[in-house]
């Protein structure tokens, strides 16, 4: 078996037997195809690789001025695959005795309450009625703390009601990573900007795809040819909101995640209701959302204790 046959059975393993999201697997190839370039270029021979070879493989990718995080992403990359070929085909693994680079901790950025406000207002553009369909989506990603990929992947079919000490709650299904699917519930700013986009915007933007739907099966959020919006174009509508409301700071679609997590863990929520609600398969990820509440809590102490400083 060649090299890239090699990987390429790797990544069928990651698909196939791990259930890997299409985006990780792209992530891996891409990762991968630097080391096969990398080999080629330098002729190594890939049937006996050494602990050198891979070494001078991440000496490489520094002398390219590659930023750390994405070095660490690379040789993480690497350090996977190896271990696979060591597991099912019996090859050495190079990377063993090769230590493991820290990186400096990067706490997600999250937006302040009255940020987030303004973006989502900054969605609604007077006498343009695709922007009730942008203000319905901010909503959402602010309301649901769903991954944009999660967003533009929501169909009619994905929302219920249900009653709750006698008050009616809008639920929404979101598929996850590796296809894993929960139930989130939606605030009543989310419910009402999604109800006003299906009545006064959705109805036209479908009529234009030539094709007709089910009333419950279609994809929620549509584009000007009446077709699912794509992740490009959600991108778009955040940095537009951004721009209009003037905030200066680094904006995505992901930045409404982190202020989602950020502001529950703030008002009080447990630690494993936000893990479930955000989708996290350990806690431990959704932990680091809390150093950034402890950093405010900090923050407030040394600036109100008279004997803090």
């Amino acid at each position: 078996m060649s090299f890239r046959q090699s990987v390429n059975s790797f990544l069928d393993h990651l698909r196939i037997e791990r259930g890997l999201a299409a985006n990780s697997i792209a992530a891996y190839e891409r990762d991968l195809r630097k080391l096969i370039e990398y080999f080629d270029a330098q002729s190594v021979d890939t049937n006996s690789v050494s602990s050198p070879n891979i070494i001078a493989f991440e000496s490489s990718l520094k002398a390219n001025e590659l930023a750390p995080a994405s070095i660490n992403r690379i040789m993480s990359a690497v350090r996977t695959f190896y271990k696979y070929q060591n597991r099912e085909h019996g090859v050495v693994d190079p990377t063993t005795e090769i230590s493991h680079n820290k990186s400096a901790r990067r706490l997600p950025k999250a937006l302040t309450v009255s940020e987030v406000t303004s973006l989502i207002d900054a969605g609604l553009r007077q006498g343009d009625v695709i922007s009730l369909r942008d203000h319905a989506m901010l909503e959402l990603l602010y309301s649901s703390g769903a991954r944009v990929s999660e967003v533009i992947g929501i169909n009619l079919s994905d929302f219920a009601k249900s009653k709750l000490n006698d008050e009616e709650i809008t639920t929404l299904r979101l598929r996850g990573k590796g296809g894993k699917e929960r139930i989130v519930p939606l605030g009543k700013f989310a419910v009402a900007a999604i109800d006003n986009y299906l009545v006064r915007t959705r109805p036209d933007l479908a009529s234009k795809s030539g094709r007709k739907e089910s009333s419950m099966n279609g994809a929620l959020f549509l584009n000007q040819k009446g077709t699912r919006i794509s992740r490009q174009s959600a991108w778009q509508i955040v940095l537009t909101a951004a721009e209009r409301a003037g905030i200066a700071s680094k904006v995505s679609p992901h930045v409404f995640r982190h202020s989602y997590a950020t502001h529950l863990l703030d008002g009080g929520a447990d630690i494993r209701v936000v893990q479930e609600l955000l989708g996290h398969a350990s806690v431990t990820t959704t932990q680091i959302y809390t150093l950034i509440t402890i950093d405010k809590i900090r923050e407030s102490y040394s600036s109100a204790h008279p004997r803090a400083k």
